[in-house]
């Protein structure tokens, strides 16, 4: 059943929330990524893959927002750019249990466009706050928004400054900015993560001209170093790929902002052996959860030879704990032989 505006509690969100996060983004950030992730960072915020408003009002949604229990806190980013679809797609993700619903208005890629959702939808502001008052209105908890400094042309602060303020009257608290802007036409995704140059000040700018909105950094963020400069300017950093390609750098994070003790890399992956046990007995495959462990000694003596083990066997139709076991021994026979 719907919530009412009169039935809505009012309140505001705590920004410590969003101090730490990692990024939202397609094809890593699934459950299994993010039940590992949450080993290695005990505070930080999580986000899904982004889901279209669309799949999950006529799709699987059991299969679509299966999450486990100790991923929290862990966000549902949607993508969708009708109202009254979102609005519906947000309560279901309230139901399964997310922390908070977040719109995609940040997402360059032509499949996304076609949808008319992602950064495109920085160009219409106005349709942007219908989407988030009418989540609003079906959900008790945070609706925050994802997007870019700007898109194409539209690339002054003042119309960021003008799209954000409809936000903050439409009752957003936490926006999430890509301090890259994003072209439409003529570069890939990936280069829409490489080739706008990153502006870390307009962002800033913003905190200070909405003091009272969580303003959360994207972008080019790679260590616990830059993460705590960062946080001299706004509420919260969120991490991407870094925390992907090495996500260890999500325990220096806690370190460095909660004291949380480093923990022992191989230890990490004891800890996750269960999960992992827990998911084969259920007909996961092996590789769907290892692809995410690849990157956890990055840099290190014997790292080459893990990634090598679980890259070669983790496929295997019959691959089980002992793919895992052999890649640890083999990091450790090449550190004896260092």
């Amino acid at each position: 059943m719907s919530q009412t505006e009169t039935e809505k509690p009012v309140s505001s969100v705590d920004c410590a929330a969003w101090r730490v996060s990692v990024a939202p983004m397609m094809d890593w950030t699934d459950r299994h990524c993010r039940y590992f992730h949450r080993l290695l960072s005990p505070h930080a915020r999580l986000y899904t893959e982004m889901v279209t408003s669309a799949a999950l009002v006529h799709g699987n949604r059991m299969h679509l927002l299966r999450h486990s229990a100790f991923e929290q806190p862990v966000a549902l980013q949607l993508g969708g750019s009708e109202p009254a679809e979102l609005a519906l797609a947000a309560r279901f993700g309230e139901d399964a249990g997310y922390a908070e619903i977040n719109l995609n208005v940040g997402c360059p890629s032509d499949r996304v466009q076609s949808g008319r959702f992602g950064a495109c939808l920085m160009r219409e502001p106005a349709l942007v706050a219908d989407c988030v008052t009418a989540m609003r209105a079906e959900v008790r908890i945070p609706v925050t928004v994802k997007c870019r400094i700007g898109v194409d042309e539209q690339d002054d602060y003042h119309d960021l400054q003008q799209f954000t303020a409809g936000l903050v009257d439409a009752g957003v608290e936490v926006l999430i900015v890509h301090a890259r802007k994003a072209w439409l036409q003529g570069l890939s995704p990936k280069e829409n993560r490489e080739v706008p140059p990153l502006n870390y000040a307009r962002v800033y700018a913003l905190k200070k001209d909405f003091p009272r909105l969580c303003v959360v950094i994207n972008g080019g963020i790679t260590s616990d170093t830059a993460v705590i400069e960062h946080l001299a300017h706004v509420d919260g950093v969120m991490l991407g790929r870094a925390a992907y390609h090495d996500p260890y750098v999500l325990a220096r994070v806690e370190h460095a902002l909660y004291g949380e003790p480093l923990p022992e890399r191989d230890a990490v992956i004891e800890r996750m052996l269960p999960y992992i046990e827990a998911e084969l007995a259920q007909g996961t495959a092996l590789k769907h959860i290892t692809r995410h462990l690849l990157g956890l000694y990055q840099g290190l003596p014997g790292a080459r030879g893990f990634r090598r083990v679980l890259s070669e066997r983790s496929h295997r139709s019959d691959a089980g704990l002992e793919v895992i076991r052999a890649a640890l021994e083999q990091r450790h026979a090449l550190l004896a032989a260092a």
